[in-house]
């Protein structure tokens, strides 16, 4: 893993203890479901759903996977997905570049695919597309939604095995604002900190 990311990992992990009761408790039951998964020796697969698949869904797919490279959780494999496609914020990407990513833009269309890399040879590739594109598992997934329009716009997803909200404000509110780098960087860093918190406690 990248130094500067590897260090912020090691400093995420010492505050787990700002994390709520109620956060917990939900985070404990994502948990639960990858445990399950591990026990049983399949594959895990975690598809994190929002609106627009632009920012909160992404940091969910990115920060999921480094979560599981860090606590040594094989055969994780994460996604992100929304009720409609945009692409991929460029505040979301800078703010993920300013933690430690490298991210690599591989085409010029107006929906770029990307690769967030971590290490020197481990990446995520992100993407805007619906939850249900052909890129994304059809069954035995969870379901993370990571915004409330999602949640209450999506009651039914196909095929997860587990449906649970865990929605975070969305940092579009502070586009071309003053604030817009910090409150960017503010919601990677919480969904890093209950990401990590969930994937602590697989054993």
């Amino acid at each position: 893993m990248f130094f500067k990311l590897e260090t912020y990992c090691k400093n995420l992990i010492k505050d787990f203890d700002l994390i709520s009761d109620e956060r917990k408790e939900i985070l404990t039951k994502i948990s639960n479901y990858i445990q399950e998964k591990k026990d049983e020796k399949l594959d895990i697969n975690l598809i994190y759903i929002c609106t627009h698949n632009s920012r909160r869904s992404h940091f969910g797919q990115v920060w999921s996977a480094v979560a599981a490279e860090y606590y040594g959780i094989k055969n994780v494999f994460s996604f992100s997905g929304g009720t409609e496609a945009t692409s991929f914020n460029k505040n979301a990407i800078q703010a993920l570049q300013s933690t430690g990513f490298d991210i690599t833009k591989n085409d010029e269309t107006s929906n770029p695919k990307y690769s967030v890399f971590f290490d020197k040879t481990k990446f995520t590739n992100c993407f805007s597309k619906v939850y249900d594109d052909k890129s994304t598992p059809k069954n035995n997934f969870a379901a993370i939604m990571t915004c409330s329009d999602a949640e209450v716009n999506c009651p039914f997803i196909s095929g997860a095995e587990l449906r649970i909200g865990t929605t975070y404000s969305d940092p579009k509110e502070y586009d071309e604002t003053e604030f817009e780098a910090k409150k960017y960087l503010e919601r990677s860093n919480q969904i890093a900190l209950e990401t990590f918190f969930l994937f602590s406690l697989v054993k």
